[in-house]
């Protein structure tokens, strides 16, 4: 391992996050995390603005998307956009991460939330075989559901496939129109094993 690809090393015991390490990369990204945030991010930025377009109907000024479908316009289009205003912001650091566990290691529920500005979805590809590397360790999401009980998901992630998830809150169809969803993820603990996984998260960091 290469420790000059990363600004800082969080152990999660420490803060009570969990039980595992996580690497936040430096920047410059190295090439393939570069690519993929740039990739993954073009092809997000419109989903993000459908997004905002129905859970902030009133404050938003809406446009015909590629589709015809309105949406707003609070994301750009490409990552080095976005970027530009999360630098403005203070939000300065990059965020993907490297995260590491071994046998009875978790990561408790949480949001990925460095400051004012945040992308709506992130994503994590598993890069350990389930089943094979490690045992237990599936990827946790739980909705908050307003006026009700929480709902919880477990997905055993196969090696070198990907989880894209809300980072804070989606937007729900109900009978009453959009309602909010909060939203958390984690992963269970290991039951043996080692698991690795690549966290690109979109907003950088105060």
């Amino acid at each position: 391992q290469n420790d000059t690809l990363f600004r800082s090393r969080i152990d999660m015991a420490r803060f009570r996050f969990g039980a595992g390490e996580y690497k936040y990369f430096t920047a410059p990204l190295p090439p393939i995390v570069q690519t993929l945030r740039e990739d993954l991010y073009a092809r997000l930025s419109p989903i993000a603005n459908r997004w905002m377009a129905r859970l902030q109907p009133a404050t938003v000024r809406l446009k015909p998307d590629a589709t015809g479908e309105k949406t707003a316009a609070a994301y750009p289009a490409t990552l080095n956009a976005f970027l530009r205003k999360c630098h403005a912001a203070g939000q300065t650091r990059p965020t993907p991460l490297l995260l590491s566990y071994v046998a009875g290691g978790y990561n408790c529920l949480h949001q990925d939330i460095y400051g004012d500005l945040a992308f709506p979805l992130q994503v994590v590809f598993v890069l350990s075989r389930h089943g094979v590397d490690y045992t237990g360790g599936e990827f946790l999401l739980v909705e908050q559901r307003p006026r009700a009980q929480s709902r919880g998901h477990a997905i055993a992630v196969e090696q070198g496939a990907a989880v894209i998830f809300a980072t804070r809150e989606r937007p729900v169809a109900g009978t009453r129109g959009t309602y909010r969803v909060v939203m958390r993820h984690g992963v269970s603990t290991l039951t043996s094993g080692h698991r690795t996984s690549l966290g690109i998260i979109f907003h950088d960091a105060k």
